[in-house]
């Protein structure tokens, strides 16, 4: 179907972010439609994180610009409202919360993502399928949220919360840091999973290992808070092998 008869399922228009007066992004634009995957890469510094975070609505940042999910605004709500309407961030390094039991915390987030109690039942059953999609033990619903959690284990809590809240549209942060293979494979099949044919994927990251997982459909080099290029599968594979030089001459 022609772009131009879908909507995005998320939009960011002309989209400059700032912290204490200092610009990091500056100026981005991009569509993102149903069941696309993009990733985006960039050195260290370029604002990648900064973006993320910022599109998450952290309260440190200073966005202008309009941020649409399934062409409605959300860039001046709250970021508990953004993510009640279908907008995840996996973090790069996710926060230990002693205390809060994983199962504890998936249902209180399962119902406030669909604004509803869901049944202890009903909750039970997603939960399960969930762990055996990502091959979690059922012993990590008892666990803490991420206290004492290995990188792996937060990561795949990480995609086990993407599957349980079926968002309309994840940002993920650098979720193959500190991976290893096995790892890697499972948490990538994790975000097929999640992505699906409905919802969209921003992927940052800074190698191609992930990417030859997840299989991008569209691939941006973000360099100085700017688009300096963007193409397919093909321009992960053109970083991987020459690196930056060139492409961040355009920023």
């Amino acid at each position: 179907m022609n772009d131009q008869l879908r909507i995005p399922v998320l939009s960011l228009r002309d989209v400059h972010v700032s912290i204490d007066g200092n610009e990091i992004v500056k100026g981005l634009s991009l569509d993102v439609f149903p069941g696309e995957r993009h990733a985006l890469m960039g050195p260290n510094g370029s604002g990648k994180s900064t973006l993320a975070s910022a599109l998450a609505g952290h309260p440190a940042y200073t966005l202008t610009g309009q941020i649409l999910l399934d062409d409605q605004p959300i860039h001046d709500l709250p970021p508990h409202e953004r993510a009640r309407a279908g907008l995840f961030l996996g973090f790069q390094y996710p926060v230990a919360v002693p205390g809060v039991q994983v199962a504890t915390f998936l249902r209180l987030a399962v119902n406030a993502r669909r604004g509803r109690e869901v049944p202890i039942r009903e909750f039970r059953k997603e939960l399960q399928a969930a762990f055996e999609a990502l091959d979690v033990p059922g012993g990590f619903a008892s666990r803490y949220l991420n206290d004492g959690f290995s990188g792996g284990e937060k990561k795949r809590l990480e995609i086990l919360q993407m599957l349980m809240l079926q968002p309309r549209f994840a940002v993920l942060d650098e979720t193959d840091s500190g991976l290893d293979v096995d790892a890697l494979k499972v948490v990538s099949e994790g975000i097929r999973l999640a992505a699906g044919p409905d919802a969209g994927v921003l992927l940052i990251t800074h190698y191609q290992r992930i990417l030859n997982h997840v299989q991008p459909t569209h691939v941006h080099v973000f360099v100085k808070g700017r688009l300096v290029k963007s193409g397919g599968p093909e321009l992960a594979t053109h970083v991987e092998e020459h690196g930056y030089d060139g492409l961040a001459e355009a920023a």
